[in-house]
């Protein structure tokens, strides 16, 4: 895990000691999907901790040439640039991290915790997992605890879940579970949610994703909706 890296510069919310020199203050919001540097521009001009590009290239969110490399690698965001792979090959992590300038990967498929360790000495590491409702969660991230800075949930069951379902799972199969590390809820959140969010405990609860609620269409996020929610969330 990258110790140096890890947490240090963003928000933290949860319950549990903090991190010397964080404090209690609003809910980390990432906003995965992004495929405009315009956008990419305002949402590092809305405050926003976390823009998602995802490498993944059955989704209709694919950053493929979308986004010129040389522009997001140089541009001087607070946010922090996060490539969101599923079941990559670590060549082309690797690669994607030298050529967009990327400061976290999302692991969204079945990758192992090895390939989690590998990657965790050049950036910090997002392991999701997609949840259907009948986990052990503590069992399921055990194996990653010592190689991965955050997890994230997301919601499983389908095979479209590894690009994005747009629905919810219950988020109070996480209640009971130790999980011991920072995490995000994922899958379905829209505005509407945001007094759900404020009212969901955990200790270890670090930050809310959000993509298609927020989109105009797949890949353009509709920025009126996102500062809508980040202002209801305070």
């Amino acid at each position: 895990m990258n110790e140096t890296n890890s947490i240090s510069g963003n928000k933290y919310i949860c319950d549990s000691p903090l991190p010397k020199g964080l404090k209690k203050t609003i809910m980390n919001i990432k906003v995965c999907g992004i495929t405009e540097m315009k956008q990419l521009q305002q949402l590092d001009g809305l405050d926003i901790d976390f823009a998602g590009l995802i490498f993944y290239p059955e989704s209709p969110r694919y950053v493929g040439d979308k986004l010129p490399k040389k522009d997001v690698k140089k541009a001087d965001f607070d946010l922090k640039k996060v490539g969101v792979f599923v079941n990559p090959e670590l060549i082309d992590v690797l690669d994607a991290i030298d050529d967009y300038g990327l400061q976290v990967v999302q692991l969204h498929g079945d990758e192992s915790p090895e390939i989690c360790d590998d990657l965790s000495g050049e950036v910090e590491v997002i392991k999701a997992f997609r949840i259907s409702g009948n986990e052990d969660i503590d069992k399921l991230v055990t194996p990653y605890d010592a190689v991965c800075d955050y997890y994230l949930f997301d919601t499983g069951g389908l095979q479209e879940s590894l690009g994005g379902t747009g629905k919810q799972f219950d988020w109070n199969i996480l209640k009971n579970a130790k999980i011991e590390k920072p995490f995000f809820l994922s899958g379905g959140i829209s505005v509407s949610d945001a007094a759900k969010i404020k009212a969901f405990r955990h200790p270890d609860f670090f930050g809310v994703d959000i993509n298609s609620r927020f989109e105009t269409e797949p890949g353009v996020k509709d920025m009126s909706k996102v500062l809508q929610f980040k202002m209801a969330l305070k």
